[in-house]
């Protein structure tokens, strides 16, 4: 233990002083000291690559240490800083193995996981049967192993081409009330008992939960022989409510395939492995699934029933569906882990959930993962059927108040759900493996090559999964799928790098998928357009476009008919604006580029480049300065007399439109003559003055406004001086000029007395003092008060 102390110590030191010197060094400005300094250029290269090499020795060190355990991987090779980008993703892989790893012995050590750990010779015989379990295995490598497919082995191999109805797998139909022969291929083989069902009387009995076994002191029987299954049988045919649950498999399967089932009793739990050749024969568990004396409980079994005809050949018949009582009820989550964790305190480890469940014999982790789903749900719905009773109405006609009965006819409703083969629709990319609703949800803008691509690329990689038994997923992801559609690549380099990271497929097939991505582009040209295909599907829907087809769409409204269709090569017959135009409106194809931003000459007089929007003609016209602006007058369609321009009476030229709502200002003394008002009154004239037209008449003009102005201000004077105009007056030629020599210096003021200060006080004017007179608006808010009216007040 103080090894273990001093080694930290030293560790935790070394890291802190690496970081503060590479946070100091990142404050530098490194590239201007190596331009200076030769010696200090060559001393960070050596630096750099020692550092490399230290991380590249680390990440070998810690993939070595997980090949241990399980987990198939190569170290990144970090050779310089794009080793480092290129190699970014296997990097963060590693790094998360050492902190699962690191979290998952953590938990050991506190035990943290001891309660999920069941004990037995049962388990330690039936589990780790051939070869046993490696301790410290992690979710990540539960999930990288490369597992052998055992579809393959199965005695139907599934085909992936079936083009027809699915014909259900039953080979007979226990509790039927109507018999298998009469049961039509489109029909769900117990759709009548699902439908004449009637939940027994004590599923509306409120009665006290019945609690489960401790996890630790109880084991789980694992269920891989035909002696096993028939075993397990007779049990459940003794039981009145099971559990059940499913783990699934959609990585390395086209339609997926069911690689686990779970069913707990009141006393009992098992592991059935689905994956056995004889499968099929599970399916004499419907005298148990579909018996309608036996409650079947399940949580969020929306899939689990399409799973387990689809493979099984399995039916339920009285279903509950915990996830709808979740919703009934109204709580805050709606998963099995917080459903788990509300009623039995039980953290689900849910790492395990995407892992993969085709691992044989099965990790101790995946199998407390697996039993813990079923082994306290029979509790649950113990705890929830009550609760639903105590929040239902039923005194309400109709079920309207009967939270139970809702519940129960949702899961009736899913029971009734029946699997269909997936058929690829090319034309109109409709079902649930058509390109429709991928492209539907992301508004991408796709020309009519673009678009085309897409589909083709669509089909293969559809094509490709089917023949491999692989998901679409797996051999490309959806955004691969957009990329290329949009970058379209002409070598296997720019596949590769389009797709990057390329799935293993695509490696292998990268020359077949670039012969579909370029016939696709050829076909394109005259192909369909996007909107006409998406209307064509859901014509009365409004189409998910962005700004910018909106935009499209307003510029296509201003521009010619003719230049539509001849301009951007659209169809005529269509009433959409194409989405993206081959090349830049302005640019030509200069911007256009491939995965591998090759460059391309520009070339004004090369043939097939087309303008969206017609420029004019780059002249010199354009560029020269433009005439000096004159005046000119708009004339009538009538010829009118000419007009004789009124003498000038002295006012300013200048005309100024009135403000709408505002009053005239009137003379002070309305009976002077209107010549006296300072020349505020000339701006309201309403005739418009005609520009003068020679130098002379401006300058004229010019001093007859100059003149206008201090009649004004002198006859303003005389108003404020006199109460009122007085002609009489001498009026004085023009202001006296200030003397600049007697004016105080701004420098140094003169000093004054308290008495100056005080009277200088007095006469200063508050320019706000009767703001505050100005009558008082409404209130904002006016509110009803109880015994008065905000109309008459007593």
């Amino acid at each position: 233990m103080e090894d273990l102390t001093a080694l930290h110590s030293a560790t935790t030191s070394a890291l802190l002083a690496a970081t503060r010197t590479a946070s100091h060094l990142a404050n530098s400005d490194l590239p201007f000291h190596r331009s200076l300094d030769a010696e200090l250029s060559s001393a960070l290269d050596v630096q750099n690559a020692r550092l490399f090499a230290l991380a590249e020795r680390l990440l070998g060190t810690a993939t070595r240490s997980a090949a241990e355990t399980g987990v198939r991987s190569h170290a990144p090779r970090l050779r310089n800083i794009d080793g480092v980008e290129g190699n970014w993703r296997a990097v963060v892989d590693v790094v998360d193995s050492l902190l699962e790893r690191a979290d998952t012995a953590l938990d050991e050590f506190t035990g943290a996981v001891r309660r999920l750990s069941p004990v037995g010779e049962q388990q330690k015989a039936g589990f780790a049967a051939g070869g046993g379990v490696k301790p410290g295995r992690t979710a990540a490598a539960l999930r990288n192993w490369d597992i052998e497919k055992p579809q393959l082995r199965f005695e139907h191999v599934p085909r992936n081409d079936e083009t027809g109805l699915f014909v259900p797998l039953l080979e007979s139909k226990p509790h039927a009330t109507k018999p298998l022969m009469e049961v039509q291929v489109f029909e769900q083989p117990y759709q009548r008992e699902i439908e004449e069902f009637q939940y027994q009387d004590s599923v509306y009995t409120q009665a006290e939960p019945i609690p489960y076994h401790p996890f630790e002191s109880t084991t789980a029987t694992f269920v891989d022989t035909e002696e096993a299954m028939y075993e397990m049988l007779g049990e459940l045919k003794q039981a009145t409510e099971i559990a059940i649950d499913l783990e699934h498999h959609d990585q390395r399967s086209y339609i997926g395939i069911v690689s686990l089932m779970q069913i707990s009793t009141r006393h009992k739990d098992w592991i059935v492995d689905t994956l056995k050749p004889w499968r099929r024969k599970l399916q004499c568990l419907n005298e148990v699934f579909a018996n309608p004396s036996v409650i079947k409980i399940l949580h969020g079994a929306y899939m689990d029933v399409i799973w387990l005809q689809r493979d099984l050949g399995l039916y339920l018949v009285g279903l509950f569906d915990t996830h709808y009582a979740c919703r009934a009820l109204g709580y805050s989550g709606g998963s099995l882990a917080f459903l788990l964790k509300k009623f039995a305190g039980v953290d689900a480890q849910k790492q395990y959930q995407m892992a993969d469940w085709r691992i044989r014999p099965l990790p101790q982790e995946l199998v407390d993962y697996a039993r813990s789903d079923t082994h306290y749900l029979l509790y649950i719905f113990d705890e929830m059927r009550n609760e639903l009773i105590q929040r239902s109405d039923l005194t309400r006609p109709n079920h309207e108040g009967d939270k139970l009965w809702d519940v129960l006819q949702k899961s009736s409703e899913t029971a009734l759900r029946r699997y269909e083969h997936p058929i690829y629709d090319t034309e109109l990319g409709q079902g649930p493996v058509g390109w429709y609703k991928l492209l539907d949800r992301t508004p991408a803008l796709l020309s009519r090559e673009q678009f085309a691509v897409f589909r083709a690329v669509h089909k293969w990689r559809d094509d490709v999964a089917r023949e491999q038994d692989d998901s679409v997923h797996f051999v490309l992801p959806n955004h691969h799928i957009f990329t290329l559609a949009k970058q379209m690549p002409e070598t296997k380099e720019g596949v590769l790098n389009t797709a990057h990271p390329a799935t293993q497929t695509v490696r292998l097939r990268v020359d077949e998928l670039l012969a579909v991505v370029s016939s696709a582009k050829e076909k394109g040209k005259t192909g369909d357009d996007m909107m006409d295909v998406l209307n064509r599907v859901e014509p009365q829907l409004p189409r998910k476009i962005s700004r910018e087809v909106a935009v499209a769409h307003s510029v296509a409204a201003f521009l010619p008919k003719a230049s539509n269709s001849a301009v951007n090569g659209a169809n005529p017959a269509s009433s959409v604006l194409p989405l993206r135009s081959a090349a830049s409106a302005f640019w030509g194809p200069a911007l256009a580029s491939t995965a591998q931003q090759e460059r391309r000459e520009y070339s004004t007089a090369a043939p097939g480049i087309s303008l969206t929007v017609p420029l004019p003609p780059l002249t010199a016209e354009i560029f020269a300065d433009p005439p000096e602006a004159t005046y000119t007058p708009v004339r009538s369609a009538s010829p009118e007399p000419t007009a004789v321009a009124p003498e000038d009476d002295g006012h300013d030229d200048i005309f100024v439109l009135k403000q709408l709502g505002k009053k005239r200002k009137r003379a002070a003394m309305g009976s002077e003559p209107r010549d006296a008002v300072m020349d505020s009154m000339a701006a309201n004239n309403d005739e418009v003055a005609v520009m003068p037209d020679s130098d002379a008449e401006r300058a004229r003009g010019k001093a007859e406004r100059k003149k206008a102005r201090k009649d004004g201000k002198r006859a303003q004077r005389a108003i404020s001086g006199a109460g009122g105009l007085n002609y009489d007056d001498p009026v004085v030629d023009d202001e006296q000029p200030f003397d600049y020599a007697s004016a105080p210096s701004i420098l140094h003021p003169p000093r004054e007395s308290r008495e100056e200060a005080r009277e200088r006080r007095k006469k200063v004017v508050n320019p706000y003092a009767k703001s505050s007179d100005v009558p008082k608006a409404l209130g904002r808010v006016q509110k009803e008060r109880s015994g008065r009216s905000m109309t008459y007040k007593s």
